[in-house]
């Protein structure tokens, strides 16, 4: 069965999650891979977002961490400050999606600029939460596309700590979370090695790695035991397209 890019990442970072799994998640892709978990393989996995609700089981593809539908069906709607505080920084969140620009070789995050912080070349949206969550959180994963320009060996600004400049300085910097375990991409899944650089550790179906270093900004290692990730299934796909997104909003 034939799938598209967005689907192969959406589906990849869903088969990360794990059942009893709380997970502090934006809109977006990230929604689409939670609720496609949720509908699968982790029944019981609990979504936060960061606009105060708890335990959210939305209806139909939320536009914004705001949208009322969001609310029915919860378990608890609170403050955000309850949820930054009373979950995420108290140890509570095993996992925290986050995406970005840029995302060098240990695994930083830049969505601030592109170029020099006083004259750049581009100004993004910023951190929103996702500082806070690439801090505390258990566990991070990421996805974007893979692209040499979204990878440079250093981003250029660090919105969300990584493993800074290899593992050691997260702790030595007092974040208590356990940083990005994975970057999903459209070629593959890169995961750190015990430095806190980003490796790569699987292949999609069709994919090279010489492909995923030439679309990377460092000379990209690849583990030992490169694997190859299984294809979506017809069922993963059938609820990506008919359940979660019908009007296909973030599956183009």
């Amino acid at each position: 069965m034939e799938y598209n890019a967005s689907e192969l990442m959406i589906i990849n970072a869903a088969r990360l999650l794990r059942d009893g799994d709380v997970v502090f998640v934006g809109v977006g892709q990230p929604n689409l891979a939670c609720n496609l978990a949720r509908r699968t393989h982790a029944p019981n996995l609990l979504m936060i977002y960061e606009a105060g609700v708890i335990g959210a089981r939305p209806a139909r593809l939320p536009l914004s961490i705001g949208d009322p539908t969001l609310v029915s069906g919860a378990s608890l709607v609170c403050s955000m400050y309850d949820v930054f505080t009373l979950y995420l920084q108290r140890g509570n969140v095993d996992v925290g999606f986050l995406g970005g620009a840029q995302i060098d070789r240990y695994g930083n995050i830049n969505a601030t600029v592109i170029g020099p912080y006083d004259h750049p070349k581009v100004r993004l949206p910023g951190s929103g939460g996702s500082q806070e969550i690439a801090a505390w959180a258990n566990r991070c994963y990421i996805m974007t596309p893979h692209q040499k320009r979204r990878f440079p060996e250093k981003v250029d600004f660090v919105t969300s700590a990584g493993f800074l400049n290899g593992n050691g300085e997260r702790q030595a910097a007092g974040l208590r979370g356990g940083g990005p375990q994975a970057v999903v991409t459209n070629l593959g899944i890169l995961e750190p090695d015990d430095s806190g650089e980003m490796i790569l550790t699987a292949l999609h179906p069709g994919c090279t790695l010489e492909q995923a270093q030439e679309n990377t900004g460092w000379p990209l290692k690849a583990a030992s035991q490169l694997r190859l990730t299984e294809p979506p299934t017809t069922e993963e796909l059938r609820i990506l397209r008919d359940e979660l997104d019908p009007d296909r909003i973030y599956l183009k």
